[in-house]
């Protein structure tokens, strides 16, 4: 019953609060500009990041019974992912860029207190013995940092369609959820069903053609916990095929940018720089509408979570 309500909650704090925002964004120009790179016909709000904020972390602090420490230590670590994100936001707003290092600095330090609060990657399950092997502090440090920074980027920079980035969390939290059901890992199930619930409320307004954008917000936000789930989930389980859960819930906005990271360093571009290499922007140019691109991304993305999900049932 926790997991009906913290996501009816976390659902419907999302729904309430989309609304005032929008209309602050709004009075306050905190929007999004039509331009030749972006598709849409009028300014949208950029609020959409608060919104999934606000959903989770009402239901997270009512449901979620762990160590308050860690609770506090994701809450400030998230806090600091959400306003670095709205002042990138705040910038693109005025047709400027934001300067890559300050949101760098944020986004590790964020990570480095996650880790610190004791939520890392610690190990795993040798499958020929049977025995725990416990990695050295210093790889559990660069492990679990690069998973987190990586996970918040590329979520990020998938965001790039009506309902894609959204879509894509959207399965990968219900994939985390079903995993920890399996694995008997109550928190990592609550917490990934209260991003379920927080998602769904945003996706209401941003299915195409979207009414409100997350911004460079909501997307490291929702990387950003995505990264924490899967470390306090699946990864926390150790057993090598459960290592796989993550990656596979998480295949298409990975193996995608790492794509896109491969074929900007050939070509000599910055790696941070923006253009249109990601798969969503290839398909476009195959033809396909944004209802088409997004569902066909979403089709893979489920696939590769169902084979995770499929794995550890036969396992067990």
């Amino acid at each position: 019953m926790d997991y009906v309500l913290a996501m009816v909650i976390s659902l419907i704090t999302a729904l309430i609060t989309m609304p005032f925002l929008m209309k602050l964004a709004n009075k306050l120009h905190f929007t999004d500009k039509p331009s030749k790179r972006k598709q849409h016909k009028v300014p949208t709000p950029l609020c959409g990041g608060l919104a999934l904020y606000f959903g989770f972390f009402v239901s997270y602090f009512i449901f979620l019974r762990d160590s308050m420490l860690q609770q506090i230590t994701v809450f400030v670590a998230a806090t600091m992912i959400i306003i670095i994100g709205l002042i990138d936001d705040w910038h693109k707003t005025k047709g400027k860029e934001f300067a890559i290092f300050p949101r760098l600095v944020i986004q590790l330090l964020s990570a480095i207190l996650v880790f610190k609060a004791g939520i890392f990657f610690g190990g795993f399950t040798n499958p020929f013995t049977g025995t725990y092997i416990e990695l050295n502090p210093t790889i559990q440090f660069i492990l679990t940092i690069t998973w987190i920074f990586g996970v918040t980027t590329v979520i990020n920079w998938s965001d790039g369609m009506d309902g894609l980035a959204g879509g894509l969390s959207l399965i990968s939290a219900i994939t985390f959820f079903l995993a920890a059901i399996i694995l008997d890992q109550s928190g990592s199930a609550l917490v990934s069903i209260m991003l379920v619930g927080t998602i769904l409320g945003f996706l209401y307004y941003n299915r195409f053609p979207a009414k409100v954008f997350m911004g460079d917000s909501g997307a490291n936000f929702l990387g950003f916990i995505l990264s924490i789930t899967a470390l306090e989930g699946a990864f926390k389980q150790a057993t090598v095929l459960s290592l796989f859960i993550p990656i596979l819930a998480l295949a298409v906005p990975i193996f995608d940018n790492l794509f896109v990271i491969i074929k900007r360093f050939l070509e000599g571009k910055p790696v941070y720089q923006a253009d249109r290499s990601q798969i969503h922007f290839r398909l476009e140019k195959r033809g396909l509408t944004t209802v088409q691109v997004v569902n066909y991304i979403m089709l893979i993305s489920l696939s590769f979570s169902a084979i995770s999900i499929i794995l550890l049932l036969i396992k067990r």
